[in-house]
């Protein structure tokens, strides 16, 4: 089904965008919603039960399924707060300053469906206006409500008799079921790689077979960073009769909250892959499926379903977005980072706000204060960042550890425990202090223990700030997980205004110098690539040697890549292509030189 917008708002921490679809749904814009945090879920809950005047009935820790309960009843709640708005909105006048008129404003200059309204605006045979106006009307349609489960987030839970629950209770298994359960015809993203328990548990919820028509009320979005994993997922859900409606590419290290390196390879060549294999990827998958189930449903369908791909993840401009929605022949975008500038659309307290305005780009770096061992795209001296090292000078390294969604260490407790926690902190300074080390070698590792943060605790405080909700009284400290493209948006803006940027009516960018997103990625690909080498100078073991020659291998096939593409970027004027084949043949000849391995 085709798409109001060309783009969409992936999700964006926990907190950023749980309520994003209350707000941009009504006008065609499709969003996603972060199930990480049950707690939160059920505060934004309560919040919008006030807001619109509807009865409030608490779910509590203490409920059996509480977790799943609570996002379902979120989610149901959401469904019924968009649909009420969408239909004032599909109700409204056609005039100045009207909602309606906003909603088609706001579309791409590209749509049929602006030519439609243009057209409309156009007549003035006041029945044929009319006819028209009623015709829009009905091609209008509310964006998607989807939401994400990062597959790592997996947590097994306990009783309150400390006896561990069944698998179906860890959190991702329970917010898939909470999502299954809901009203929703919308879809679930998938992030961070395979879990085959969760994807097993999927086949267990009818909304997320196709039916006799080929309809899927729940469908399964994959993000992914290569083609292979497309495959391999892909292929995991097609024997089970599950078919993935989208495949969601994402730059490896060029995007927000946490970043998934590829092994070198860039995300033009990855989206060259999709465009010149997608076919046989869908044919090989239809063809698993279908088999699959003619035995299961005793249905089976003569074309393969509907399978978008996407991209996201570092795009700045209306060039950059063309140039993917044309040449690579993708079938959307997604634009997240901008609009955490933008209140209209997400949830930023003030404070922070101020903080994403005012950063340029050292501001802006790949960490390792994730409790996951992940490099978490951070913003310095964010407020959460100021509040861990606050407590580290006071002798409390490590936090409360008050959600545990990040609880999976058991080096040292027979029960799970996160590496952020003051907990686990407090025991390895301890161990450390043990050990016959030099002063450098101590505050080195010392350094280490101490540099994680809770994330799962601070990404969750904004809306909690912003809507004077939550545990009265309790300090917040905001985590906030900006891409590095943020640099370059500096004024806080409406949301048509973010919308006009990205179909190029206006332009938000910055006085700053700003590389295409491909450049973008590829130097941070090369900064990564520096931290391997050292790596494998420190413990040049055979395993990490080939790991290195093949990342070095990829990122040179990558760069030829380019130096082919950028001469033929027409959307791009003649003296950025320049500037950008210089700047390729210097990071070859840097890249050739440097690291002789």
């Amino acid at each position: 089904m085709t798409k109001i917008h060309s783009f969409h708002i992936p999700v964006m921490g926990i907190g950023f965008s749980i309520d994003t679809p209350v707000k941009v749904a009504q006008y065609g814009i499709s969003s996603v919603i972060s199930l990480v945090d049950d707690y939160l879920i059920e505060e934004i809950r309560k919040y919008y039960c006030k807001v619109m005047d509807k009865k409030y009935v608490p779910i509590t820790k203490y409920e059996k399924d509480f977790r799943a309960k609570r996002i379902t009843a979120y989610l149901n709640l959401v469904d019924q707060i968009v649909k009420k708005k969408f239909k004032a909105v599909q109700s409204s006048r056609f005039e100045i300053g009207s909602e309606i008129t906003k909603y088609f404003e706001m579309l791409s200059d590209r749509s049929p469906l602006k030519a439609l309204y243009h057209k409309m605006l156009e007549t003035t045979d006041p029945r044929a206006k009319k006819e028209l106006q009623e015709r829009l009307r009905s091609k209008m349609r509310p964006g998607d409500i989807d939401v994400n489960i990062m597959t790592k987030l997996d947590r097994t839970n306990y009783a309150p008799d400390r006896k561990e629950l069944p698998a179906e209770f860890s959190d991702a298994l329970a917010a898939l079921r909470g999502y299954a359960n809901s009203t929703l015809n919308s879809a679930i993203v998938f992030s961070a790689g395979i879990n085959r328990r969760l994807y097993s548990y999927v086949e267990k919820f009818e909304d997320f077979y196709a039916d006799a028509s080929g309809f899927i009320k729940k469908k399964i979005i994959l993000k992914v960073s290569d083609y292979r994993s497309s495959i391999i997922q892909g292929r995991f859900l097609a024997k089970k009769g599950l078919w993935v409606s989208e495949y969601r590419v994402e730059s490896g290290l060029n995007c927000g909250g946490h970043t998934f390196a590829s092994d070198g390879y860039l995300m033009g060549p990855i989206l060259e892959e999709f465009k010149n294999k997608r076919q046989e990827l869908i044919s090989g998958l239809h063809k698993i499926c279908n088999e699959v189930l003619k035995l299961k449903k005793n249905i089976s369908f003569d074309k393969p379903l509907e399978t978008r791909v996407t991209a996201q993840g570092g795009i700045g401009t209306v060039q950059e977005d063309q140039f993917l929605l044309d040449h690579y022949q993708i079938d959307g975008t997604g634009w997240a980072t901008p609009f955490l500038l933008c209140p209209e659309v997400t949830n930023v307290d003030e404070e922070t706000l101020k903080k994403l305005a005012d950063a340029k780009q050292e501001d802006i770096y790949l960490s390792d204060v994730s409790p996951l061992n992940v490099p978490f795209s951070n913003l310095r001296n964010s407020n959460s960042d100021l509040e861990k090292q606050r407590r580290a000078d006071e002798g409390r390294p490590g936090s409360a550890c008050l959600e545990g969604h990040l609880a999976f260490n058991t080096e040292i407790t027979e029960q799970p425990i996160c590496i952020a926690s003051r907990q686990y902190q407090k025991l390895k300074i301890e161990e450390l202090k043990k050990l016959d080390l030099s002063p450098e070698e101590y505050q080195s590792r010392y350094e280490k223990i101490i540099e994680k943060a809770c994330i799962c605790h601070d990404l969750s405080q904004p809306p909690l700030i912003n809507y004077g909700i939550g545990k009265k009284g309790e300090r917040r400290f905001t985590a906030v997980c900006p891409g590095p493209n943020l640099a370059y948006f500096s004024n806080i803006v409406s949301l048509k205004e973010m919308v006009d940027h990205i179909y190029g009516r206006i332009n938000l960018l910055n006085s700053q110098a700003r590389e295409h997103m491909f450049i973008a990625e590829l130097r941070m690909y090369v900064d990564y690539f520096k931290k391997e080498v050292e790596k494998s100078a420190i413990e040049p073991a055979k395993k990490q040697m080939e790991y290195v020659h093949e990342f070095k291998k990829n990122l040179m096939d990558g760069i030829e890549y380019y130096l082919q593409l950028f001469p033929n970027m027409a959307v791009e004027s003649a003296e950025n292509r320049q500037y950008t084949l210089e700047q390729l043949n210097l990071i070859k000849q840097q890249l050739a030189a440097s690291f002789q391995i």
